[in-house]
């Protein structure tokens, strides 16, 4: 188990711009797609940025994932689509999984209710350090003509706001983009995501 929070070694500003790319992805302009696919969590960014892109016309089709949290003692799908009726999303345009507990997960098992092979376009919405991991899964396993949008946002932790200008300024920014790149190459290993094509040089 690679920690959230691991030791960071020293970064030079080369590897801070790789690191930054990986972790982060490369910001693009979101445009309207076939599906908006939510990643389970219990931050409201969750469905905050969910709602955001349905309102905005970026999708009108949400795809939800997440089981059942023990620590918190809710099923994290549950929890998010109670945010998007409230909003006033109609519950006939929400697809759901409440089995699973990651990332890999996530995809698994949102292919066993939704039928990726009829679309085009997916804008996945998630915490912006982990775009890199939950983009390479969705590459990993969903098919392979399929557009990937990434629609994230910040998370803080201690009221440290780890975003990807700003995330090699602290301390808990540096431990949580490294945990993050360690378990890509891991991860990437195993086979639940897309490998890196390479290291970062000295890393």
């Amino acid at each position: 188990m690679i920690s959230k929070e691991p030791e960071t070694p020293q970064f030079t500003a080369e590897q801070i711009r790789e690191l930054t790319n990986i972790v982060f992805l490369e910001e693009k302009q979101p445009s309207p797609c076939d599906v908006l696919f939510v990643f389970a969590g219990t931050h409201s960014g969750h469905w905050e940025k969910a709602i955001q892109a349905y309102s905005k016309g970026l999708g009108n089709k949400l795809i939800v994932t997440g089981g059942y949290n023990s620590k918190m003692n809710l099923y994290e799908s549950r929890e998010i689509i109670s945010h998007l009726v409230e909003a006033g999303i109609s519950e006939k345009d929400i697809i759901f999984e409440d089995k699973s507990s990651n990332t890999l997960e996530n995809v698994l098992f949102a292919k066993e209710v939704f039928n990726f092979e009829t679309i085009n376009k997916v804008l996945f919405i998630c915490k912006s350090y982990a775009a890199g991991s939950q983009y390479r899964t969705l590459v990993q396993h969903l098919p392979r003509h399929l557009e990937f949008i990434k629609y994230s946002f910040d998370a803080k932790f201690n009221g440290i706001t780890v975003a990807r200008d700003n995330w090699h300024s602290s301390e808990i920014g540096r431990k949580r983009v490294w945990g993050q790149y360690l378990r890509i190459i891991e991860y990437g290993r195993k086979g639940d995501l897309q490998p890196l094509k390479r290291r970062i040089e000295g890393l």
